[in-house]
């Protein structure tokens, strides 16, 4: 059986071959797969500093048990893993990776509850992030099913911080589609300077990312009047 890497770098090769197809194919995928990686860069840094800044007893202190923290760590371990695999596949594959940011989650490090629902807001934009996106995938088979493998992971962590939340663990029926629009409007408000990628396919930033912090600097710039 294809581990994640494998069936990131099998799909890639297949669709990124130079002879099969052109640059702006090759830049699209490559888009995609640091649309996702940028989604993990975020996750992966909210759960490692976010556990560091807790000690077991301010989740106990809310009547879990010590095991929950174990089980968050795991969560994390899973977002860490994700960077990884992505990283390699996008250099792998003749990307550049983007790289993870400066992001500002003081008001979710506020306390173990506030460090609770954040953390089940962003598994929660994951799952729709990873479902909007799979439109763009529809043409590779192995890349998709590839990254299927990543969404569910993070609709099995959404079902379980929906629990620790008292939400229900699957409120519906089927899942809402995030488009990369909503997904970086939710995750912005973290984000003091990252290079944000969005699908190409979607009208998004591709392999050229520009920190999020400039690009609004110049939408203000843009709609302030001249004096």
């Amino acid at each position: 059986m294809l581990q994640p890497l494998d069936m990131l770098t099998k799909a890639g090769a297949v669709r990124l071959a130079p002879a099969a197809q052109d640059t702006a194919s090759d830049e699209d995928i490559l888009s995609v797969l640091n649309y996702a990686l940028t989604l993990e860069h975020l996750e992966n840094a909210f759960y490692r500093d976010g556990l560091a800044s807790f000690t077991v007893d301010a989740f106990t202190a809310l009547g879990f048990q010590p095991s929950v923290v174990d089980y968050i760590a795991e969560i994390g371990a899973h977002e860490l893993a994700h960077v990884e695999t992505l990283t390699a596949v996008i250099t792998d594959l003749g990307g550049t990776p983007v790289a993870e940011g400066i992001y500002d989650f003081t008001a979710a490090y506020a306390d173990a509850t506030a460090f609770l629902a954040t953390a089940m807001a962003l598994e929660n934009t994951g799952v729709g992030a990873y479902t909007g996106a799979a439109q763009y995938l529809i043409d590779n088979d192995d890349l998709l099913t590839a990254a299927l493998t990543i969404h569910g992971v993070e609709a099995r962590h959404a079902a379980y911080l929906n629990v620790l939340n008292d939400e229900d663990p699957f409120p519906d029926a089927f899942d809402e589609p995030l488009t990369p629009a909503e997904v970086v409007e939710i995750a912005g408000p973290f984000i003091v300077d990252a290079e944000v990628v969005t699908p190409l396919a979607a009208g998004g930033v591709g392999g050229d990312a520009t920190p999020m912090a400039e690009d609004e600097e110049d939408e203000e710039a843009e709609a302030t009047p001249a004096a």
